[in-house]
């Protein structure tokens, strides 16, 4: 996607004409931020801190008290995608693709996370990158790992 300044330090004006901010309440780099408690946004008393926070959401999945299949998967994506995809998007196209591959081809999952950067992504079309139902495609990196949860079955 090209864009271009414009304006105020952050703003950017896009190929489809569209304005988008880059920083957190126009005050800071998105990973600029990660442990700058005390900062504020320029010329008031609003802190930053409650918009962006360097603590990870943690959950714990018992892998081992399950048994899984070859299609059960964790699915790991960088926002690109899932600036544009939905949860449910996601799971039905992995679900579908894996459905559709021989499930002892060592290279499925791989492929399957190929098909999801392309679905992020989308098709050059004469308005830009645009994916399903005329959506903007992602114009920002896009790193998907697809990891078979099979192997953490409980060995007998």
């Amino acid at each position: 996607m090209v864009s271009r300044p414009v304006g105020r330090a952050g703003l950017y004006l896009t190929a489809e004409g569209r304005r988008e901010e880059a920083r957190v309440l126009a005050t800071i780099g998105v990973t600029r931020g990660f442990g700058d408690h005390s900062l504020r946004v320029h010329d008031s008393n609003i802190y930053i801190k409650p918009f962006l926070s360097c603590c990870p959401e943690v959950k714990v999945y018992p892998l081992s008290q399950y048994e899984h299949g070859a299609d059960d998967v964790l699915i790991l994506g960088t926002d690109g995608l899932w600036d544009v995809l939905s949860n449910q998007e996601v799971a039905e196209a992995v679900t579908g693709f894996l459905a559709n591959c021989d499930p002892d081809d060592r290279h499925r999952y791989t492929m399957a996370a190929q098909d999801l950067v392309m679905r992020a992504r989308g098709e050059l079309k004469d308005r830009g990158w645009r994916i399903s139902n005329d959506r903007l495609g992602s114009g920002d990196d896009i790193s998907v790992y697809i990891i078979p949860l099979m192997y953490g079955n409980k060995q007998n």
